[in-house]
């Protein structure tokens, strides 16, 4: 009864409309930004000023003996995602009327919170960059390639590995993107599907990624209790990499091949 009297007298705390709007406001932002980057006229004004140059000291051959295309380097500072999320945070300051103080302080602890991730996706690129340039990747999707068909199989689980060491879907599509293509080919497989199947296999993987454990614990007052998370999802996660899998393998045989333009 006194349960029930208190929950009677209990104030209304359903928030305004208004409110409501602002909560969505940062993502209905970076939304509209993104999406209107994407429109042929505006795509085409933001990359008018990217800048390409050939990468200093770095004198690149492959495997035929001609200069590699690696050390040339693509500046779209404009057009690059970071550049766009600056701007819809920009925008999202001025809709929630965020001071510059604050705006600045909130940016500082994120990237506090983030720097060993930030660090670790920079150093998987570096490598990524440096496996590829010195034939490395080539080499290994050359001896993956040996398993035949059956590759098919194994292409979401690099994904999936790599997402879970690295935290990042970029950088393990970075530093297995090419080696899935190579192996594609060495293995008469589809390239563009073994391609998205080391990004789709990295999406699962995300889920039992230390680096997005940590974040999640933090964002929610949850800071040490990452291991009970990672316990809570690690089957999930091998259960949809094994779905992932068949799937994949499914689609580099007439069965589902017709998924694959």
């Amino acid at each position: 009864v006194a349960l029930a009297s208190r929950e009677a007298v209990a104030p209304d705390r359903s928030d305004a409309p208004a409110e409501v709007w602002r909560a969505y406001a940062p993502y209905l932002v970076i939304v509209a930004i993104f999406g209107l980057s994407q429109a042929p006229a505006v795509a085409d004004a933001l990359n008018a000023v990217t800048v390409t140059f050939d990468w200093p000291g770095l004198h690149l051959l492959t495997a035929s003996g001609k200069p590699s295309s690696l050390p040339v380097f693509r500046l779209n500072w404009l057009s690059s995602p970071g550049t766009l999320l600056l701007l819809a945070g920009l925008v999202t300051m001025a809709i929630l009327r965020v001071t510059p103080r604050a705006a600045l302080a909130a940016y500082g602890q994120t990237l506090s919170s983030l720097r060993w991730a930030i660090l670790t996706v920079c150093g998987l690129l570096a490598l990524a960059f440096v496996m590829n340039g010195s034939g490395q990747t080539a080499t290994l999707g050359t001896w993956m390639a040996g398993a035949g068909s059956l590759f098919a199989l194994l292409s979401p689980v690099l994904g999936w590995l790599g997402v879970a060491l690295t935290g990042s879907d970029t950088s393990s599509n970075s530093l297995f993107g090419a080696l899935q293509v190579t192996a594609a080919h060495r293995a008469g497989l589809d390239p563009v599907l073994l391609a998205a199947a080391n990004a789709s296999g990295g999406v699962v993987g995300k889920m039992i990624s230390l680096q997005n454990l940590t974040i999640a614990a933090s964002a929610v007052g949850l800071s040490g209790r990452e291991g009970d998370l990672f316990r809570r999802m690690f089957g999930w996660s091998v259960v949809l990499i094994c779905a992932m899998a068949l799937l994949v393998g499914l689609q580099a045989t007439p069965v589902l091949g017709w998924m694959v333009p």
